[in-house]
């Protein structure tokens, strides 16, 4: 008698485990607004500067762009008033942009 090969069940794709969990789902909506909010403000960074830049969260408090080192993060603290500005002009709302140095 042969032995029947076990049911795996089918694997969910990931966009929607993201969707069926509250958490992640939160956690995708925040991403994809960090993603938004970076593209908005592209146009305001000097093209030599932007390799060195990453998006990173929004919370309640603001959105969070991480420089790679603290030349960067201070060329971007000159540059801060004219990104906040950017991003009302794309409809967002007036949260602080922070600027962190991203650690080793």
């Amino acid at each position: 008698m042969s032995k029947a090969a076990p049911s795996v069940p089918n694997a969910l794709p990931i966009s929607e485990a993201l969707n069926r969990s509250n958490p992640l789902a939160s956690l995708r909506r925040r991403l994809d607004e960090s993603a938004r909010r970076f593209a908005a403000i592209q146009p305001c960074i000097p093209s030599l500067l932007a390799p060195h830049l990453t998006p990173g969260p929004v919370d309640e408090e603001g959105w969070t762009l991480i420089a790679a080192n603290a030349p960067v993060a201070a060329k971007l603290r000159h540059l801060q008033p004219r990104l906040e500005e950017q991003l009302l002009r794309h409809g967002f709302q007036s949260l602080a942009v922070r600027i962190k140095v991203r650690s080793a």
